[in-house]
């Protein structure tokens, strides 16, 4: 695959917060998923994960604080750093991490 719309395929997705693999780039993949104005609970990965807003906005919460992360922002999550979504996302975003 060479050319994929992000947007559109996030939409098309039959859930917001689940993820769709787009291209795998050597140990590292990049998804693409819907957000939506509900919560997503904590995690933490044995990697670093960069977070992308390509629409809307994303309420990253790290350590008790919420980060805004906005249409054009990257964040990038360190590894074995617990994050989560407040409520109040909305739009697209794309992950990269390792697949």
């Amino acid at each position: 695959m060479s050319k994929a719309a992000l947007i559109p395929l996030a939409s098309s997705l039959p859930e917001a917060w689940r993820s769709s693999v787009v291209a795998r780039l050597g140990d590292r993949q990049l998804k693409v998923l819907r957000m939506d104005a509900a919560s997503y609970p904590a995690e933490s990965h044995a990697y670093e994960e960069a977070l992308l807003v390509l629409d809307g906005l994303m309420r990253l919460s790290i350590a008790g604080r919420v980060h805004e992360v906005r249409s054009g922002e990257v964040y990038v999550v360190p590894a074995g750093q617990a994050h989560a979504v407040a409520e109040g996302s909305f739009g697209t975003l794309v992950i990269i991490d390792q697949g």
